[in-house]
């Protein structure tokens, strides 16, 4: 899909999350930016920590927010650009190499690489759908870092790809109940790449930083070094966790625990907490206006402790995948759950990282209730046909035989990490 075919073309995003459904109509503009013509969010039914638990529900949720956002544009729409948080998402990296013999590279060569790569990782996936097919740097027999190799020659053209899949069976329900509602999908994105896209600015993309999307079910990481997502990564605990909690220990309805929550929630306590009282209705007993009285202290307290547990599974996770350094000592934390009061201060502490919030950038037409952290992911979805469907479109294809061999993911990442440092 060329930068022409896309001006002027509308783009759908629908992000189905645990807690909240999104759908946003943009038109892409003639300067190449995204113009929001309808939107609409309605509360998500049907999906628990990410995954479809009940299709009627997930398409009754489906056709009611994509509805809205039609009647807003007054435009009725077919093709959806939809996420992926479930199927536990995998990442890994993969060196692939052909033979180029001397001759010049081209679009040929570059495809033929992806072609086979993503044919051989399928082969020895059974179970799994290929979503991204990301390449992150090239070598021409000892020359690496190379970032574009058309026009070079040489013996050997080595790709490092970047390869993110899920299970199959996951994405084909998602793709069986968005196609119940008479849409059809135009992509699939992964839930953590969408955010980073939405609210990450380049220069923190090229030098390396973290994404922590932190929505109702799940929290997602992506991390980027040198313009690329190099990693992905998912938890399933979200701000959804955050409101059974309270609800559990203070024996309030979910609705209460939420509207406590949001009001009087902070990720941080202060020496007043203590001198502060809260109402809790009990549940069973609202209509009688039964009510516990609790300091806002042991909401906070309730709230930390699941925060904690989270920051500690992601501080954990971003060691383990390896690219801690690369990464930078960066993070951006987006979503819902990025909304809590405090919740930068106490990121930062168990991170031992900068942490900033971030928000959908450089997007006209939202409105000061949509440009804020929990719409990240369906801006994204958005900016990701605008800046990688143009990408992919201009790679020719080719059906060529060609000599190619997989070294090995162990051995690539190693590779790949001594290559950066």
């Amino acid at each position: 899909m060329s930068k022409t075919k896309l001006r002027h073309k509308l783009i759908t995003a629908l992000d189905l999350g645990t807690t909240k459904m999104c759908c946003f109509i943009a038109e892409v503009i003639s300067d190449g930016s995204l113009h929001i013509l309808g939107f609409n969010n309605q509360v998500s039914h049907g999906i628990r920590n990410g995954s479809i638990v009940d299709m009627n529900e997930v398409e009754t949720s489906i056709r009611a927010t994509v509805e809205g956002a039609e009647q807003m544009a007054k435009i009725r729409i077919n093709d959806v650009v939809i996420n992926i948080s479930s199927g536990q998402p995998t990442s890994q990296i993969i060196d692939f190499t052909k033979t180029i013999s001397g001759h010049e590279i081209n679009d040929n060569d570059i495809q033929s690489i992806l072609d086979y790569a993503r044919h051989n990782y399928m082969a020895q996936s059974t179970d799994q759908s290929l979503i991204h097919s990301i390449p992150i740097g090239f070598t021409i027999d000892n020359n690496e870092k190379i970032n574009d190799p058309h026009g070079m020659s040489g013996e050997f053209l080595s790709m490092t790809l970047h390869l993110i899949s899920a299970n199959s069976r996951s994405i084909h329900n998602l793709s069986t109940v968005v196609q119940r509602c008479n849409l059809d999908i135009e992509t699939h994105v992964i839930s953590a790449y969408a955010s980073g896209l939405a609210c990450v600015v380049n220069d923190e993309r090229d030098l390396g930083v973290t994404c922590i999307d932190m929505g109702g079910g799940t929290t997602k990481i992506a991390m980027f070094h040198n313009g690329h997502l190099i990693h992905t990564d998912i938890i399933t605990i979200g701000g959804a966790h955050v409101t059974n909690d309270i609800a559990r220990v203070l024996s309030t309805s979910l609705v209460h625990a939420e509207r406590i929550k949001t009001l009087y929630g902070n990720a941080l306590s202060s020496p007043s907490d203590d001198h502060e009282t809260l109402d809790v209705p009990i549940i069973g007993e609202e209509e009688d206006g039964v009510v516990n009285q609790i300091t806002r202290s042991m909401l906070i307290k309730i709230i930390q402790s699941r925060l904690k547990e989270t920051f500690e599974s992601i501080r954990e996770r971003i060691t383990t995948s390896g690219f801690d350094k690369i990464a930078n000592n960066r993070i951006i934390l987006t979503g819902g759950g990025a909304q809590l009061q405090g919740i930068c201060n106490l990121a930062s502490t168990i991170l031992n990282k900068q942490v900033r919030i971030g928000r959908p950038l450089n997007i006209l037409g939202l409105s000061e209730t949509t440009n804020g952290p929990s719409f990240s992911t369906c801006v994204g979805l958005m900016r990701y046909v605008l800046l990688h469907s143009s990408a992919e479109g201009s790679i020719m294809k080719t059906t060529s035989d060609i000599n190619l061999k997989d070294t090995g993911k162990l051995n690539s990442l190693a590779s790949w990490l001594n290559k950066i440092f």
